[in-house]
């Protein structure tokens, strides 16, 4: 689902919750060494999210963070703030021969290059999340 989460509404704050997860406590980061993403520059996206990067003339980045349930994408365009959330069973991730993963979320994708070492360490830290805790079908949510 892609939403603007620009203004603090708990109505949308539960939605995020109830998919992706709550995040994760101070003590579970720290096992994680970490849960958001460095700054990650934007190459290219489905034609949706094109359509709100275009507005402004600032440099396409986004940033992720890792949820128990999921990981959200969030990027900004004019003052506002968007998040693309994923659920672990709806997240395909490939990594492209140039440097560059791909993120997807049924039709809605971003693709980010990965230029630094943190990057690859990033994505793999969600994969491996994803293939250890995350549920083997949707019954079990």
């Amino acid at each position: 689902m892609l939403i603007n989460i620009s203004y603090n509404r708990p109505a949308i704050s539960e939605k995020i919750s109830a998919e992706v997860g709550k995040p994760f406590t101070l003590m579970e980061r720290v096992k994680l060494r970490g849960s958001g993403s460095p700054k990650l520059q934007i190459t290219s996206s489905s034609i949706e999210i094109y359509n709100l990067l275009i507005l402004d003339n600032n440099a396409n980045v986004c940033n992720a963070e890792m949820r128990g349930n999921g990981i959200i994408v969030m990027f900004r365009s004019l003052l506002e703030t968007y998040a693309l959330v994923i659920p672990y069973y709806k997240l395909n991730l490939y990594k492209g021969k140039a440097e560059e993963y791909s993120i997807y979320r049924d039709h809605h994708f971003i693709k980010v290059k990965a230029d630094k070492p943190g990057i690859h360490k990033f994505f793999q830290k969600i994969i491996n999340y994803k293939t250890d805790n995350a549920p083997t079908q949707i019954d079990d949510l």
